[in-house]
């Protein structure tokens, strides 16, 4: 319907007039003091009229038709048309599409070391945009459409006639009516209030890979948060945290940690079996064992990131010497000095510490 006839005024009607007409109308037919049925629709079409024929530039846009005509440099349309001659195309670039891809999101998630000896799956909740099950992403409330701008007829854009030294000039800019749309939605969809998407929390199932280590990302397409106007939706980075363990060290994809075992054990030599990450581990540590030896159990570290296969476990030996011993134990060792001798004290080579040792015994191994 044309938005004189909506108003009620003559096509030639001054803005004061116009002005005056919407607000008697507005007053007649707001919301809040008429209910009678399709008040609302009218008062919403009353608006819009206005929001046109109360702006000068809109009102002679509308007065041509959506289109303005065009003097002093024929074959040309608009600004864009210019470039276009000159620099090639000549295609209408017309409406901006109301969807939108969304927005790429990264999360961090703190996993455990055991849980990258394998890989796994892991559920992750988020907060994110998903698709409006009102509208469907039509931003449109139920049983209703957008339809075409009458400012711009459809093309999203309004010229302007400029004069400069090259002649009168045309430029194109959004139409303000529709934001360069092309279309104006009368009746958004209450549930998204026109966005085509709502906030809401899903569950998105992430692959841990074995190998990973801290900072390493794993990328999600498409499952990210829904664009406006249900637009395609955006990617998903997860970056993942190893929290680090009190018994257990990572060098590449082996895995490091001490076994202190009795002097005794270190003298006669002894079996040990240990609960590891991954379940129990068995190794031998031979007679005369010194605190700084490593054992290296293979295969038995973190699976390799790319490619199969697994690192090795290494353990480092600490030999405990008792700090106090009874008298029956006294007895013994000074037996078993007595068939010992053990070497006077003498200067030697300058030793590293226990840990400092391990720690290049093991990058060695």
């Amino acid at each position: 319907m044309d938005h004189y006839e909506i108003l009620g005024v003559a096509r030639d009607a001054s803005p004061d007039v116009i002005k005056k007409a919407y607000r008697k109308l507005a007053r007649e037919l707001h919301p809040d003091v008429n209910s009678e049925d399709g008040a609302e629709e009218r008062f919403k079409a009353v608006t819009h009229a206005y929001d046109v024929l109360g702006d000068a530039e809109q009102r002679r846009n509308y007065d041509m038709g959506g289109q303005s005509n065009f003097g002093g440099m024929p074959g040309f349309g608009n600004m864009g048309d210019v470039f276009d001659a000159f620099f090639g195309g000549g295609q209408s670039r017309g409406p901006q599409s109301r969807a939108q891809r969304g927005n790429d999101a990264l999360l961090r998630v703190d996993i455990e070391l055991v849980d990258v000896i394998f890989g796994g799956d892991r559920e992750i909740e988020v907060d994110t945009a998903v698709l409006c099950g009102t509208c469907q992403g039509t931003c449109c409330a139920p049983g209703t459409g957008a339809s075409r701008c009458d400012v711009c007829g459809g093309s999203g854009s309004v010229q302007r006639q400029v004069r400069s030294l090259l002649g009168n000039i045309v430029t194109a800019t959004p139409c303000g009516s529709c934001r360069g749309y092309g279309t104006v939605i009368a009746a958004a969809c209450p549930t998204c209030a026109g966005h085509g998407r709502v906030r809401a929390r899903t569950t998105l199932d992430v692959h841990i890979p074995a190998g990973l280590e801290t900072g390493q990302r794993v990328h999600l397409r498409g499952v990210g948060e829904v664009g406006e106007a249900g637009g395609p939706a955006g990617d998903v980075y997860v970056e993942f945290h190893v929290t680090p363990s009190e018994v257990w060290a990572r060098q590449g994809d082996d895995l490091l940690a001490t076994v202190q075992i009795d002097m005794v054990d270190a003298i006669r030599g002894t079996t040990v079996t240990l609960d590891a990450l991954d379940g129990e581990v068995s190794f031998d540590i031979k007679a005369g064992a010194q605190s700084g030896d490593v054992i290296v159990v293979k295969s038995r570290g973190v699976g390799h990131l790319r490619g199969s296969g697994r690192g090795d476990a290494k353990f480092g030996v600490q030999v405990m010497t008792p700090g106090k011993l009874n008298a029956k134990e006294s007895k013994l060792i000074e037996e078993f000095a007595a068939l010992r001798p053990a070497a006077a004290p003498h200067l030697a080579e300058h030793r590293q510490g226990l840990f400092a040792k391990l720690r290049d015994r093991f990058f060695t191994v």
